[in-house]
């Protein structure tokens, strides 16, 4: 079950584009909560506490409980504004949801056990295709992460979406469960080791080249 992320926020008595100037003049970021059959609230959060959020990942995939001055609504981010300069945030929707929501998400694939690897090991390279899988399932029950374990993979190995393992509450929101997450593909690049290796052969051969010069030389 994913943690829950309290944020602090305060009424907007001002709303539209006046409003929302005033609001990031003052440092804040306006927003908007709606969803469940209920009216949509208005309100600013901290610049830079948003800013956190969204900068540690994960910020469309966790649940948020947003404190209104006492007024406490579990959300979901559904939309984030951005500057198209600047980057910073502009404006956000969250969505309110109950036990029976269900919800498309990315959620993010961590890989491990890279030591374990043969292929790795080997000089191969882990070829990553996708970064995050997408499900759906009830907001209370995204996980953090899906692990996709290394061990024993070589070159040449392929793992696929259908693969993992999700938890039994959800399911993955794609058609093709053969699409790939990642590869373990030939090295592109020649090693120090290799390297090396051909500079040695490439001196011996000219050693030996200059070695069949210098006999010649002497027979005529």
């Amino acid at each position: 079950m994913t943690d829950i992320i309290t944020i602090a926020a305060a009424k907007r008595d001002r709303v539209g584009k006046g409003g929302a100037r005033e609001t990031r003049r003052a440092g804040r970021v306006p927003a908007i909560i709606y969803g469940r059959d209920a009216e949509p609230t208005a309100v600013s959060l901290d610049g830079l506490e948003l800013f956190k959020q969204v900068r540690g990942g994960g910020f469309f995939s966790n649940v948020y409980e947003i404190d209104v001055e006492g007024d406490k609504h579990k959300v979901l981010a559904r939309d984030l504004q951005r500057h198209p300069v600047s980057g910073a945030a502009l404006h956000v929707d969250f969505m309110r949801f109950s036990a029976s929501t269900r919800v498309n998400v990315d959620v993010a694939i961590v890989f491990e056990n890279e030591e374990e690897a043969p292929g790795l090991k080997h000089g191969g390279v882990l070829n990553i295709v996708s970064h995050t899988v997408p499900l759906i399932c009830s907001p209370s029950e995204i996980p953090q992460s899906l692990t996709v374990d290394l061990t024993g993979l070589d070159i040449g190995d392929v793992i696929h979406i259908g693969s993992l393992t999700i938890p039994e509450s959800a399911e993955l929101d794609i058609a093709d469960p053969e699409t790939t997450i990642a590869t373990i593909a030939a090295p592109t690049v020649a090693t120090a080791e290799d390297e090396e290796a051909d500079a040695e052969a490439a001196e011996g051969e000219a050693e030996e080249g200059a070695e069949a010069g210098e006999e010649k030389g002497e027979e005529e």
